[in-house]
């Protein structure tokens, strides 16, 4: 249900943003990654990444330096959404306490399991969705709504 609420609110920050100058889109913003659809560019990215390295696949190297219009960044979500959501509906009980090891940049390996992670790229997600909203107080434009209620994902009818 998450990830569902996710793609919906992401759905209407693009929606948002295609009645914004690409000027402030691209305007450097303090905290995050960069701007407001560098922000959008990020999530869905991360998003993608995640999926690719649980299913122990290559990732994404592509730079935002390539997607700085709304309408590039809303094809990239929809050339990678088809593989997430498969990825998110054939969930199961038995994924969520596989072990995933990763190792960082310093080489430090960590122990984690594919629950941890799915629910760390829903948490990440929703933390960038809450600069959005800042941002869009800060240029003086009403924020998409965060709320999950209303949206009617627990009953299945998407709205």
């Amino acid at each position: 249900m998450l990830f569902h609420y996710n793609w919906a609110v992401r759905e209407e920050w693009f929606a948002w943003c295609e009645e914004i100058s690409e000027a402030e889109l691209l305007k450097p913003r303090t905290g995050g990654v960069g701007g407001i659809l560098h922000t959008l560019f990020h999530v869905i990215d991360v998003e993608w990444i995640w999926i690719r390295v649980l299913q122990g696949k290559s990732d994404f190297n592509d730079s935002f330096d390539d997607y700085r219009s709304i309408r590039q960044v809303r094809e990239l979500e929809a050339a990678f959404r088809p593989e997430v959501e498969s990825f998110v509906l054939n969930w199961n009980e038995g994924m969520e306490n596989r072990e995933f090891r990763d190792t960082g940049p310093g080489g430090n390996e960590t122990l984690d399991t594919w629950g941890e992670v799915v629910r760390h790229m829903i948490a990440h997600e929703i933390h960038h969705v809450g600069q959005l909203s800042v941002w869009s107080r800060e240029i003086g434009r009403k924020p998409v709504s965060a709320n999950l209620i209303g949206r009617g994902l627990a009953s299945g009818k998407r709205g």
